[in-house]
């Protein structure tokens, strides 16, 4: 006989492990509990459930597979304990409490003579450019946090943006847009864009798109360099301006509490929202185009739903700049406070981290960066990063965007990204609709006019139809007649019908002086006085 072998307490907890943590896996999935099938007495709903059941298991268990495969980073969050808020956690106790490698990621440049400072991530969030307002451009590499070229314009700044990748961006000056490589050459002078206020690059359509000091929006193919499109929005001066990365279209805030919606293809805005009672101050975009963020000098902070264009949230505060980040986090920046505003299920945003920068520096410009738990502020002193657990995406696809992509790579995807350029015409509101087919539109009444054009148009043909000769007296004239007659009404009848609907009668002609009804006070002076 053989004897068993015991089994070391500390293996066994070892390989249970991971086999309760699948098992926790597969219930995130799963679709509730299964259904009590031992009392039912139909055989045939019974195999049918049963099968159900099988393949929604054989699913919940693939999925938990996929998540631990493709998903193996997990998100941070912040976790108070007791009656602790989150909100009163430190940047101090934030660093204390994260690894070496994000410790060294919040960071303070301090440049007073040269501010206020704004900045732009590229779309993988590797590569940061800041612009002062005096006239200093910096690139860096995020990764390795090295200066990769500065430069002074001499003019004055007010926005900066990448294009389709580090390699080119476009900064607007006092005069005019210019576009410059990575390596401080300027490259185009966008003379037809005027003195533009803000920027802002659509990265699959390759167009630049800038609102100048005169309310015009301009729309700029990069590739080609064709202006594609030039509109008057007749709201005034704006500089509020930003692009929903779901569908590309561009939301402008106005001076009179008005938000518009533009695409290239349209001179008309396709949506115009009164959202605050005096002039917005910043307006964003979630990531997935559902929501969007507008702030007022009403000292309101408003979230929409921009499927149904009605209020979730209003949060009674200031706001200078807004920004989502990828896992839906709102950063709202006023004066020199910091306030990000977390999603706690039903689009009930509440406060969830506050940062204040020293006394007397004003935040002008929020940006999150993607794939990092980091927030950057662009204010009058410099800029500055400071750490917000759990806003960045934690597992990328090299597909999509790749932080940490070789030259060859990034030479590939730039070939990709014109190939599958999209063209003007397929921004739009819902997007959904490429590529679907167009329901038939509901057939428009006919006017008298067009029915009255039939009726001549059918008695004419009748009219010369030829009547057949027939033998035994049966081709008198009197007869050929009668039969012609009989052909005119046959073609006038469907027609009258249709007439008759609309409210006419051609059978019966209007004298001139008759009038359908007269108003009481001229209705004495009728020919037949109303009794």
């Amino acid at each position: 006989m053989g004897i068993a072998a015991t089994e070391d307490p500390k293996e066994m907890k070892n390989h249970q492990h991971p086999v309760d943590e699948m098992e926790m896996k597969v219930v995130k999935f799963s679709r509730g509990k299964a259904a009590n099938l031992a009392a039912m007495r139909d055989k045939k709903l019974k195999g049918q459930l049963t099968g159900k059941e099988k393949l929604i298991g054989i699913s919940a268990k693939a999925a938990a597979q996929a998540e631990k495969w493709f998903l193996p980073v997990e998100g941070g969050y912040l976790e108070p304990e007791g009656l602790e808020k989150t909100y009163r956690f430190s940047q101090h106790q934030l660093r204390d409490g994260v690894d070496i490698l994000n410790s060294r990621k919040p960071f303070d440049m301090i440049l007073p003579e040269l501010g206020p400072y704004t900045l732009e991530y590229t779309s993988n969030g590797r590569y940061m450019i800041v612009g002062g307002r005096k006239g200093h451009i910096g690139m860096m590499d995020m990764l390795s946090m090295d200066l990769i070229k500065e430069f002074q314009v001499r003019e004055t700044v007010r926005d900066v943006a990448f294009l389709h990748n580090e390699q080119l961006f476009a900064v607007a000056q006092k005069k005019y847009p210019y576009i410059y490589n990575r390596h401080g050459t300027e490259i185009h002078c966008l003379k037809e864009h005027g003195k533009a206020l803000k920027l802002q690059f659509l990265d699959k359509h390759f167009l630049l798109a800038s609102i100048n000091s005169f309310g015009q929006l301009h729309y700029q193919d990069m590739s080609t360099g064709e202006m594609v499109a030039n509109h008057r929005t007749g709201l005034g001066r704006t500089d509020v301006m930003r692009v929903n990365p779901y569908n590309a279209v561009i939301g402008l805030g106005h001076a009179g509490g008005k938000v518009t919606m533009w695409k290239p293809t349209s001179v008309k805005p396709l949506v115009t929202m009164l959202c605050h009672n005096g002039p917005v101050t910043a307006v964003a975009f979630e990531r997935g185009g559902h929501l969007m963020a507008t702030a007022g000098v009403d000292k309101k902070i408003k979230i929409w739903d921009l499927r149904k264009y009605e209020v979730v949230r209003t949060h009674h505060a200031r706001a200078e700049s807004l920004d989502f980040s990828q896992k839906g986090l709102l950063a709202a920046s006023n004066g020199s406070l910091v306030e990000v505003y977390k999603d706690g299920g039903g689009h009930d945003y509440k406060i969830y981290m506050k940062h204040r920068m020293v006394k007397g520096y004003q935040i002008g410009k929020v940006l999150f960066r993607p794939y990092e738990d980091i927030c950057s502020l662009g204010h009058s002193m410099g800029f500055s990063s400071i750490l917000v657990p759990g806003s960045g995406e934690a597992n990328f696809d090299t597909f999509v965007e790749n932080p940490v992509e070789t030259a060859k790579q990034r030479r590939e995807r730039e070939v990709h990204a014109l190939l599958n350029k999209l063209q003007p015409e397929t921004v739009m509101l819902n997007p959904n609709m490429i590529g679907n087919v167009r329901q038939p539109k509901k057939k428009e009444k006919k006017t008298k006019k067009e029915v009255e054009e039939e009726i001549e148009d059918a008695v004419e043909a009748a009219k010369s139809t030829k009547v057949k000769n027939k033998t035994k007296g049966r081709s008198k004239p009197s007869k050929k007649a009668k039969k012609k007659e009989e052909e005119v009404l046959r073609a006038k009848r469907p027609l009258l019908d249709q007439y008759k609907e609309i409210g006419g009668n051609p059978e019966k002609k209007q004298r001139v002086g008759d009038k359908a009804e007269l108003p009481k006070a001229l209705q004495r002076f009728a020919k037949n006085k109303p009794s």
